[in-house]
C-alpha cells in the first residue's frame, strides 16, 4: 500500500433526482480536489436516492450508462477515484444496490450489495461477488451498509489483499452520536480483527420520502483505533492521510496481526 489521502462525504441525497444529486456530488468532488484526495467515498445510494419502494426502480440504469459515463466524466476532469452508489439494472431487469469505483482511466468496477436487509428484499437482487479494487496504489474491499454484519466478509476481503475496506451507509433513525456508537461496536473489530483500514460514511438530513438519516462518518486504522469522525445534522466531509507505517506496523507485529495464524479446516 501506498500512503493515500482520502476523502468520506456524509450528503444529503433527494430521493428519485439523479440530476440534482450528481450535481451535489460534483460540488464536493470540487473541494476534495483542492485539498488534494485521491480517493474520495460517497454514501450508499447517493445518486438515486434511498426509500423502498418500486418507484425507485425508474432511477435504476445499466452499467455503462448514463451515469456511469458521468462519473467516468468527472473522474477524469477532477483527476480522483469516485466511489459512488446507484441503483444499477441488468439485462433481466433485476435492481441491485451497488457502488460504481470510477478511475481516471475511464474504468468502471462495480459492488452489488451482497446482504440484502430484511425490508429490502422485495426490492433489491442479492450480489454474488466479492471484487477487491485497484487504484492510486492500493487495493480495497466495499461494503454496504447492512453487509459489515458479517465479519467473514471483512475477512474474505483482508485474505484477498485489501489495504482498506469503504462502507457507505444509507441507514436512517437513531441521532448522530447513536449511529457512531453503533457502528464503532463493530466496525473498529473489523478493523481490528483483519489488519486494514475501515472508512464508512452515511447519508444525512431528511430526504423526500421521509427518513431521517443522521450524518454520521468515521475512519478506523488497522489497530481499531478511531483516526476521525464525523456527526451533525449537516452535510460534511472527512479527509484523511492513510499511512503505509500504520498497516505495516500491525502486520509486522507477530502478536497484533492474527489473519496468519487462522486455522479455517477447523470452522
Amino acid at each position: 500500500m501506498k500512503d493515500i489521502r482520502i476523502a468520506a462525504v456524509i450528503s444529503h441525497s433527494k430521493t428519485y433526482d439523479v440530476d440534482r444529486n450528481l450535481s451535489c456530488l460534483e460540488k464536493w468532488l470540487k473541494q476534495a480536489k483542492d485539498t488534494g484526495v485521491r480517493i474520495v467515498c460517497f454514501p450508499e445510494l447517493n445518486i438515486s436516492g434511498y426509500v423502498i419502494d418500486e418507484k425507485i426502480a425508474e432511477t435504476a440504469e445499466e452499467i455503462p450508462g448514463r451515469i456511469s459515463n458521468k462519473l467516468s466524466e468527472y473522474s477524469l476532469k477532477y483527476n480522483i477515484v469516485i466511489l459512488a452508489g446507484m441503483i444499477e439494472k441488468d439485462k433481466n431487469d433485476r435492481i441491485y444496490s451497488s457502488h460504481l469505483v470510477a478511475k481516471t482511466d475511464g474504468d468502471i468496477g462495480v459492488y452489488r450489495k451482497l446482504h440484502i436487509a430484511p425490508n429490502e428484499k422485495e426490492l433489491f437482487f442479492e450480489g454474488d461477488k466479492v471484487p477487491i479494487f485497484e487504484a492510486e496504489g492500493i487495493k480495497f474491499g466495499i461494503q454496504l451498509c447492512y453487509d459489515a454484519h458479517f465479519p467473514e466478509l471483512s475477512t474474505r476481503m483482508a485474505l484477498m489483499g485489501a489495504d482498506i475496506i469503504f462502507i457507505p451507509h444509507a441507514s436512517p433513525r437513531k441521532t448522530h452520536d447513536e449511529k457512531l456508537k453503533s457502528w464503532l461496536r463493530h466496525l473498529c473489530a473489523r478493523a481490528f480483527d483483519n489488519g486494514l483500514f475501515i472508512v464508512a460514511c452515511n447519508q444525512c438530513g431528511v430526504n423526500s420520502a421521509g427518513l431521517f438519516f443522521p450524518g454520521t462518518g468515521v475512519i478506523i486504522n488497522p489497530s481499531g483505533i478511531v483516526m476521525e469522525k464525523y456527526t451533525s445534522e449537516n452535510e460534511g466531509m472527512l479527509v484523511s492521510d492513510l499511512k503505509t507505517r500504520d498497516l505495516d506496523m500491525v502486520r509486522n507485529h507477530k502478536m497484533r496481526y492474527f489473519l496468519p495464524n487462522r486455522r479455517p479446516e477447523l470452522y
